[in-house]
């Protein structure tokens, strides 16, 4: 897929808010929350204009039979996708619009993105910092197979810096 980069647009909330309206008319009483995380998220960051949705369920093996009802509504279901007990649900093909990320309550991934996503929130030289570099890749790569590559490391480090401030949050 090629790589899309857009401004921060206040239009992605309100798109998390009614994809949240319909995945818990699927997933029902498994939900237990939705958090809306990446980069969309981050109010000022330019971002692939893709929500990220992060979906807490009670049972992940539950989730699984609803793969049908997601194809139907033009979801691909890609399974785990590299992350042990996540599904990972895609819409829109290759003018992809959501990535439903699916994890069990306690799953540890799922501290690691929220982290992030607040570390940013309050951290605006960080979120300068990431879009400049994301600027760069997207003028040299155009695939985002290739884009996301080269920005992981990167991506790591700026996790970390998350991590050590959450830590130091704590009383």
């Amino acid at each position: 897929m090629k790589v899309r980069l857009s401004k921060y647009d206040e239009n992605w909330v309100q798109m998390f808010n009614e994809e949240a309206l319909v995945l818990r008319s699927i997933f029902g009483e498994e939900i237990i929350k939705f958090e809306h995380f990446g980069s969309t998220s981050v109010p000022g960051m330019k971002a692939k204009p893709v929500i990220d949705m992060m979906c807490l369920v009670k049972d992940i093996e539950k989730i699984d039979t609803f793969n049908e009802q997601m194809l139907s509504l033009d979801y691909d279901v890609a399974g785990e996708w590299g992350i042990e007990g996540r599904r990972l649900f895609r819409k829109g093909g290759e003018d992809r619009t959501h990535h439903i990320h699916v994890y069990q309550q306690g799953n540890p991934h799922i501290q690691r993105h929220l982290v992030l996503r607040d570390y940013l929130r309050t951290h605006p030289k960080e979120v300068e910092r990431y879009t400049y570099l994301k600027e760069e890749l997207a003028q040299r790569y155009d695939d985002t197979a290739l884009y996301s590559k080269a920005k992981k490391p990167f991506v790591k480090e700026l996790e970390q810096r998350a991590l050590d401030w959450f830590e130091n949050q704590k009383p």
